[in-house]
């Protein structure tokens, strides 16, 4: 029971130090993305990758954003990475798509990127390319936040507790963050369908 409750414990700490003014900006800059006709491509590794198809779906379905993952075409992704290289994968996609000013990338990552220590660098170009077509730059990070807050509109770093539980916070709450910005009344377009049951 020890590790349960610790665990546990650490799940209160982490939404009591969640930046809520971050996340209202965060919303903000998403209503005004999707009233400007923007899409949004979401870009994470790992379990990142896993969140990225799921909020495809809730921001497309329940915001009525315009959504991709280039992680979800694996055929697609694995030439990319096969021919250019993995740290190309996503700024290459993100050409591919056509990305401009009109619209954002949204990064699920427990470290962000980094340059300095050669980490996800794929992220890192991804976002390169994304500020110099001037399309917004949105994150749910964990650690510091790595290269991704840095360079980010709008950015949610989901605090520390444990250096021992940061992957598993960090991802765990890039479901609960963005579950909470697509049922949020600004952004809610489509009701759920449990939501809807009378």
């Amino acid at each position: 029971m020890d590790y349960i409750n610790q665990y546990l414990d650490e799940v209160h700490r982490v939404v009591d130090g969640i930046d809520k003014a971050a996340l209202d900006s965060l919303v903000r800059q998403l209503v005004a993305l999707r009233e400007g006709g923007g899409r949004l491509f979401f870009i994470g590794v790992g379990g990142g990758a896993g969140n990225a198809s799921h909020a495809v779906n809730d921001f497309r379905k329940i915001a009525g954003i315009e959504s991709y993952a280039p992680t979800d075409n694996v055929s697609e992704l694995t030439a990319r990475v096969n021919d250019d290289g993995w740290d190309s994968s996503f700024e290459r996609w993100l050409k591919g798509s056509r990305l401009d000013g009109r619209d954002g990338v949204f990064v699920f990552s427990v470290g962000g990127g980094s340059e300095e220590k050669n980490i996800s660098m794929n992220i890192v170009k991804g976002l390169k390319h994304a500020k110099k077509m001037g399309a917004r730059v949105f994150g749910i990070v964990g650690r510091d936040g790595g290269y991704t807050a840095r360079v980010a509109d709008a950015c949610i770093i989901v605090p520390t507790i444990s250096a021992a539980t940061v992957t598993a916070h960090t991802e765990s709450f890039q479901a609960v963050i963005w579950h909470l910005i697509v049922s949020h009344p600004k952004m809610l377009v489509n009701e759920m369908k449990w939501e809807s049951v009378k």
